[in-house]
């Protein structure tokens, strides 16, 4: 398939640069996967859109302030990291910009404190070591790592608004976005309604934001993010499964958790790296319906939901919202999708 064929038309007014005061105050875009009907409605609404027998499932990673700016020692180059991956107690993967990319043994000085050096490459990505326990110096010391179409600079509200309230895993350097508009009432609600929640884990890299940069999909090469799928969770889907339930993913982020874990045709326990790429004609193996934010045009993940809701409908829906004034990606409105006829086949 061409990438462009996941395109479409957004004003820039409409791409969120701060959250809604109430957490749990977004509009809520419904498609019904197989008639491709739309109805608006808001968050709070969730809850009677759900069945008890579902079971409504949350990536619970935790973000970290992975951004740092300062400068190379030596020569007071100006540069800005943003860690990728804690590989060690004190040792990361991270993006470095700078005006001339850092050599082995650049040592840098980031936020005034924190000193790291560099210890060579890894593909894009270079291999640092820092002073102190890397996490700890983050928590200190890092800015929020805000997604590059939020112009403006992080703030001490983002600590706590770019951040699930379920949060728990650290090593995301982006947010699961779908989980953002869950507060405590919702969950409460949610709840109340007999709906059973599970967790899986992925850790969103900044890859998630980077631009497909081929013309034709199966040319694309998707970067790689660690997932964890335990064995209680794959229980509570097939006691799901076995009362007639479906399984309600919360995000793009647990979809790929689940699809991961489904891959060999069972729902299986699964940890480890996943370079899943999700485009139309995928057999959806674990998922029925999914929360999930607007995203990108023509990104990897607007075609994942094109694959679940059908690319048409998917497009018609976005083009609706447009109409609709929501307001998209991270700080935006969400949707909630059933599956089109066809992107699933026999529960596993």
């Amino acid at each position: 398939m061409q990438v462009r064929d996941f395109d479409f038309f957004l004003p820039q007014e409409l791409i969120a640069q701060a959250p809604l005061p109430d957490r749990g105050g977004a509009r809520l875009l419904c498609l019904d996967g197989p008639t491709g009907q739309l109805a608006d409605r808001q968050i709070r609404d969730l809850p009677e859109l759900l069945s008890p027998d579902d079971l409504l499932v949350f990536n619970d990673t935790r973000v970290i302030p992975a951004r740092l700016k300062g400068h190379k020692v030596e020569t007071g180059g100006q540069v800005e990291v943003l860690v990728e991956r804690i590989t060690g107690r004190q040792a990361a993967l991270a993006h470095v910009r700078a005006s001339k990319a850092p050599g082995p043994g650049t040592r840098l000085c980031l936020e005034g404190v924190v000193e790291a050096t560099v210890e060579g490459r890894d593909g894009d990505l270079f291999a640092l070591v820092f002073d102190a326990p890397v996490l700890d110096q983050l928590e200190r010391h890092g800015h929020m790592p805000l997604p590059p179409y939020i112009t403006r600079e992080d703030t001490e509200e983002d600590r706590q608004r770019y951040q699930t309230v379920f949060a728990r895993e650290p090593g995301a350097v982006a947010a699961p976005t779908a989980g953002l508009h869950f507060d405590d009432a919702l969950l409460a609600a949610i709840r109340a309604r007999g709906v059973e929640t599970a967790s899986v884990t992925l850790h969103v890299g900044a890859g998630t934001f980077q631009p497909v940069r081929v013309a034709d999909t199966q040319d694309h090469v998707m970067h790689a993010e660690w997932v964890r799928v335990t064995q209680d969770t794959c229980d509570q889907v097939t006691r799901c499964r076995a009362r007639g339930g479906r399984v309600v993913a919360v995000g793009t982020t647990s979809v790929r958790c689940l699809e991961t874990a489904a891959a060999g045709g069972e729902l299986i326990p699964f940890e480890g790296d996943t370079r899943l790429f999700i485009t139309p004609g995928f057999e959806y193996r674990a998922v029925d319906a999914m929360v999930t934010n607007f995203h990108l045009p023509q990104s990897t993940l607007l075609m994942l939901v094109c694959a679940f809701g059908g690319q048409a409908a998917v497009l018609a829906a976005y083009q609706h919202a447009v109409r609709q004034q929501y307001r998209f990606f991270s700080y935006g409105d969400a949707m909630f999708i059933t599956a089109q006829r066809g992107a699933q086949r026999d529960a596993v």
